[in-house]
């Protein structure tokens, strides 16, 4: 087995290396397949292990990114006799303090996750324990190195990265040579854990984690990192100088290391971000976009000042040559972005369509708008929502999610408090008085009850009336769904199921739509606008034999989280001073989401306050590009399923 790599990529020091990276990185379309590359490298090395009756040591990681890789090794274990029984494992990291018992410590994931579903034995699991006194605390961590290397040390680690930088919990700071120890979590990371807490107040303060030096004497490790939000972290990790500053920069002195990555989590290194600084391009119109735009930016100019010179200095000489001039080209690229701008998001009746980004026909379409949440409609697309609708198009806004669980515990006792002050005890099948005892009494970590999470959910429901009567739209096209993957009651929601395939797949079909807007931001901090993405894409797949779905478009919009780059965007919809305080007052109808944000993500703002931010800074995008000034404009890319 050489140098316990696996074949489905290629070995560290056999790859096409740029002038810029310095790890040996691989890039997967998605997640999921490389979480199963990954694991089909683990266990061919617990084969190799056991076909010489030895040992396999395994360092393992916990956090969103490895959840697929121990779903695919629980699976190989279940159907294709994969024995974990020579298998010693060690996490990097533990909360400090944490019991075991509690749903969010490491010890409760691991076993949710792998141990529970596996053949391994208990007496070869080593978590680091949160409840070790601080006073032994120091000589524990030792024990722990020592039980390592004592074993020959390990054999393949698998790490993940904070935005931090961090590895294991190795945060900004942290010194090559550190080895196990309690250490202080970074202020980042505690926010980028708030929404498994119910907010960073309860999130610990410090945790046990395995050192850097520890991590680099495995003698083969895998990092492993997924979306958007780890792409700038990402590029600073392979990119970057070796530094503290950046923990996981230290594994650029690690001979054996591979960094996988999903397409987004790697957007940002130079060869997909600015490939023309690397080598030779196929210019492509769409990477023809990119470049022109990125190079205005460089160069703080709108796209008809350009000169020749400009495209020679920046790694773009070979598109000037195959266009002939700067200007030829900026022309071309002012208008493409000239096209994307309309104040027709409908498509503008009885008119020349050639050079907009919709149809004229019909004049009057059936719109769906999904919303993941009771309130990414607003926020993501409030101006266009009331375009659409003062245009004349049938609108039907589909809440795909309850979103119950983002009300806070104190927001739902407000609520029943005035239910059972103003009817009784009972109205609309719910106990206010049973509510009430279950909120006031709900200990740390426990899941609410039918009852409050019923609660919940019709307190986002009527929050989201009240929006989209604001705007103008009819009760009757205002639908809700109530996923099932999503009403767990808990952060970890369940996959997505047939079920809620059938159900997007029902509304779809008794709508008959020409138009779909659908969430495309996949920043989302807990994953639940990507699943319900794919119930769209699933459903629609399903779907695309129906005659009328020859006729409707989809067009993805961004969230609370992102904007989509100017050169994504096929349709600019300009909003005026007074949309954007239509799409204000709409977003603060959702009282609920305001002040008090529980899964906000790594932003404090609230989210009318991104929104605006967000599409007043596209619209001075446009406007230093050399296009039109306008007050704001919500972006949005058509994709074609």
């Amino acid at each position: 087995m050489k140098d316990n790599a696996s074949l489905a990529y290629d070995v560290p020091g056999k790859f096409e290396e740029t002038r810029f990276e310095k790890n040996h990185n691989v890039i997967f379309k998605s997640a999921i397949e490389a979480s199963q590359n990954v694991a089909q490298e683990i266990a061919q090395l617990i084969r190799y292990k056991q076909s010489s009756n030895e040992l396999c040591v395994l360092g393992l990681a916990t956090g969103s990114s490895p959840i697929k890789v121990y779903e695919e090794l629980v699976r190989m274990h279940k159907e294709e006799g994969l024995s974990f029984s020579n298998v010693i494992t060690f996490n990097l990291d533990e909360y400090y303090p944490m019991t075991k018992e509690n749903r969010q410590s490491y010890h409760y994931f691991m076993h949710q996750h792998l141990f529970n579903h596996i053949d391994i034995k208990p007496e070869n699991i080593n978590i680091p324990d949160g409840t070790v006194t601080l006073d032994k605390l120091n000589q524990y961590c030792i024990d722990y190195d020592k039980k390592i290397m004592q074993l020959g040390g390990i054999d393949f680690q698998l790490l993940g990265i904070g935005r931090t930088g961090h590895v294991g919990f190795n945060e900004p700071g942290s010194h090559i040579n550190s080895g196990t120890r309690i250490i202080t979590l970074d202020h980042i990371t505690r926010i980028d854990a708030s929404s498994g807490f119910n907010g960073i107040a309860n999130v610990p303060k410090r945790a046990i984690t395995m050192g850097v030096s520890t991590i680099l004497r495995s003698k083969r490790i895998v990092l492993l990192a997924w979306g958007q939000n780890k792409a700038d972290i990402v590029k600073r990790t392979i990119q970057g100088d070796i530094s503290a500053d950046v923990p996981a920069t230290f594994l650029q002195n690690h001979s054996n290391t591979t960094f996988v990555l999903d397409q987004f989590a790697a957007s940002e290194l130079t060869r997909f971000k600015t490939p023309w600084l690397v080598g030779e391009c196929i210019w492509t119109q769409e990477l023809k976009s990119k470049a022109i735009i990125w190079l205005c930016n460089e160069t703080k100019q709108s796209i008809l000042k350009l000169t020749d010179r400009d495209y020679n200095n920046n790694g773009m000489s070979d598109l000037l040559a195959l266009e002939g001039s700067s200007y030829d080209l900026n022309i071309n690229m002012f208008n493409v972005l000239q096209h994307t701008i309309t104040g027709w998001p409908g498509g503008k009746p009885n008119t020349d369509d050639s050079n907009r980004p919709e149809r004229s026909n019909p004049a009057q379409k059936r719109v769906i708008l999904f919303s993941p949440h009771p309130d990414d409609d607003v926020i993501s697309m409030g101006g266009t929502f009331s375009k659409l609708i003062k245009q004349g198009h049938d609108v039907h806004v589909v809440y795909q999610t309850s979103g119950n669980i983002a009300v806070t515990d104190d927001e739902a006792l407000k609520f029943a408090e005035v239910g059972l002050d103003f009817i009784g005890d009972h109205s609309n099948g719910i106990d206010f008085l049973s509510v009430i005892e279950d909120l006031k009494n709900k200990t740390e970590n426990e899941t609410d009850s039918l009852e409050v999470r019923k609660l919940k959910g019709l307190i986002r429901r009527r929050e989201s009336y009240a929006a989209t009567r604001y705007i103008g739209l009819k009760d009757e096209n205002t639908h809700f769904l109530d996923l099932p993957f999503y009403e767990t009651g808990q952060i970890k929601k369940n996959p997505l199921g047939p079920e809620d395939i059938a159900i997007v797949a029902e509304i779809i079909s008794k709508i008959k739509p020409h138009q779909v807007f659908a969430a495309g931001d996949l920043a989302d901090p807990h994953g639940t606008h990507e699943v319900c993405l794919n119930a769209i894409f699933a459903a629609m797949k399903k779907l695309k034999s129906e005659s009328y779905m020859n006729d409707c478009w989809l067009w993805l919009y961004r969230g609370a989280w992102h904007e989509w780059d100017i050169d994504e965007i096929d349709m600019a919809v300009p909003l005026s001073p007074d949309e954007v305080l239509i799409k204000r007052h709409a977003i603060l109808y959702h009282q609920s989401q305001k002040d008090r944000v529980m899964f906000q993500g790594n932003d404090s703002r609230e989210f009318w306050v991104r929104a605006e931010d967000r599409n007043k800074n596209t619209a001075k995008t446009y406007d230093d590009l050399g296009l039109a000034q306008y007050e704001a404009i919500e972006a949005f890319k058509r994709f074609d399923y």
